[in-house]
């Protein structure tokens, strides 16, 4: 434990949302509870775990109770200090004092919910309590439910062969950092922390 927080301190910048995107048709439960054990050990804030067919999302407590036995395994007492939320759903486990946040997407969330937060906003126009001149991305970012209180994603580490986010939240990732992986299937500490410090080395220039 002292090792992955030593990695995370020793970093010269720190993603705050890093989304965990799997591309491949066979997802594993146990890599990806390890990634998101990893990401919460180095004192990342902010996790989203993303798959095109939204398999996690729908098997979410058999991801929860992978997560809590790493936890447990990896983390040990400190597992008391984080917690997991699935979006669109309530929270489960304590949420005071935790260090970081899991929402598990699926594609629904992603164009889906763009189009919800439109309607939703033509509503409130329709009833005069908007007018179109107040929609801004602010406006936008806060009608988008399955990320609300979520910042956008520093970095997305994207696995599989396939070249594309295939849906990962569109909106949100104009100025992520993507670096793509060959699987998670059997992934190492050292293939993460290796992504993490690619990304602690890329300038970013903002579109300039």
């Amino acid at each position: 434990r002292q090792r992955w927080r030593a990695d995370g301190r020793a970093l010269r910048k720190l993603p705050v949302h890093v989304g965990l995107v799997v591309t491949e048709e066979e997802p594993s439960y146990a890599d990806m509870a390890s990634l998101v054990v990893w990401c919460m050990a180095v004192g990342i804030s902010y996790v989203s775990v993303y798959d095109h067919n939204g398999i996690f999302k729908r098997n979410n407590s058999r991801l929860m109770d992978e997560i809590l036995k790493q936890q447990q395994e990896l983390l040990g007492l400190d597992c008391s200090k984080y917690t997991v939320e699935f979006a669109n759903q309530d929270k489960t486990g304590p949420v005071l004092n935790c260090q970081s946040t899991l929402k598990v997407l699926s594609p629904e969330d992603g164009k889906a919910d763009i189009v919800k937060a439109a309607q939703n906003f033509c509503q409130l126009v329709a009833q005069q309590q908007r007018t179109h001149s107040d929609l801004d991305v602010n406006m936008l970012d806060n009608l988008l439910s399955s990320t609300n209180g979520f910042p956008d994603p520093d970095l997305v580490l994207k696995f599989g062969p396939v070249d594309s986010t295939l849906g990962f939240l569109p909106w949100h990732i104009r100025l992520t950092e993507i670096i793509s992986l060959p699987s998670h299937l059997n992934i190492s500490y050292e293939d993460f922390f290796s992504a993490l410090h690619h990304y602690a080395a890329c300038e970013q220039r903002w579109g300039k």
